[in-house]
């Protein structure tokens, strides 16, 4: 019970200040209104490498559906452990949006961009192209994978510092592949706060854009087994 509450604990965490970081860049009369993109994956990378911090020594600290389930595809995660990892994934990053949302209460209410508040809770595409989407989300997430298993790796002797490394790794997928598609990369952080965007009473919302949401379910789950399989046989070859 630990383990799985870790789970919703630091996922929570993850989208507080991934949500939180587009919401000040992106609703109006925020002080970090129009920052930008570097803001966002700076961002975005801290708030992964705080909430492994936070959680990680309990139970691993997955807070992805696509790292759990890849992980588990390897063998090096139980499938007994997968549906409450996710569900507690899920749960911790809709209660997260709930959080962002009464932080920024006021600022929804000032913005007049309906697409800028559904983009504060979850990713959307740049070009809407389906196939090329949903690659974007399989190689960012795959590479998500590969850069959590080498930096974890027992060879690199990281410690405590594994965390910040992988943050550093979530800032580097943002800034070299974010761009056609947010990177969402998990499909907790994704699914999660639109089901939050599509049940809270935020002035002048659009719709959750539910017509685009399974692309980054699919995407972050083929390429995080994909990820994790490049990496066991790139593993054989080295060693």
């Amino acid at each position: 019970m630990a383990m799985i509450f870790s789970e919703l604990f630091g996922t929570m965490i993850l989208i507080i200040l991934g949500d939180g970081v587009v919401a000040n860049v992106t609703l109006s009369k925020s002080k970090g209104n129009s920052s930008g993109w570097i803001v966002i994956t700076t961002g975005w990378g801290f708030a992964v490498g705080i909430a492994v911090y936070v959680v990680g020594w309990v139970g691993g600290a997955h807070l992805n559906p696509a790292v759990t389930i890849g992980l588990a595809s390897i063998g090096a995660f139980p499938w007994a452990l997968v549906p409450a990892y996710i569900g507690a994934q899920m749960v911790g990053a809709f209660l997260g949006a709930i959080v962002v949302y009464l932080a920024y209460h006021d600022h929804f209410a000032a913005t007049d961009d309906a697409d800028g508040k559904l983009g504060v809770f979850c990713t959307g595409p740049a070009i809407r192209s389906n196939m090329w989407n949903l690659i974007t989300e399989i190689v960012g997430t795959a590479m998500l994978l590969i850069g959590i298993l080498g930096i974890t790796n027992s060879h690199n002797n990281m410690g405590a510092l594994g965390a910040l490394a992988i943050g550093i790794l979530i800032w580097a997928i943002g800034l070299s592949l974010g761009g056609p598609t947010g990177y969402a990369i998990n499909p907790a952080r994704d699914l999660g706060p639109r089901i939050a965007h599509a049940i809270l009473p935020i002035p002048g919302k659009r719709d959750s854009d539910w017509s685009y949401s399974w692309i980054p379910i699919v995407g972050p789950i083929i390429g995080g087994v994909l990820g994790a399989w490049i990496y066991n046989i790139a593993l054989m070859m080295f060693v």
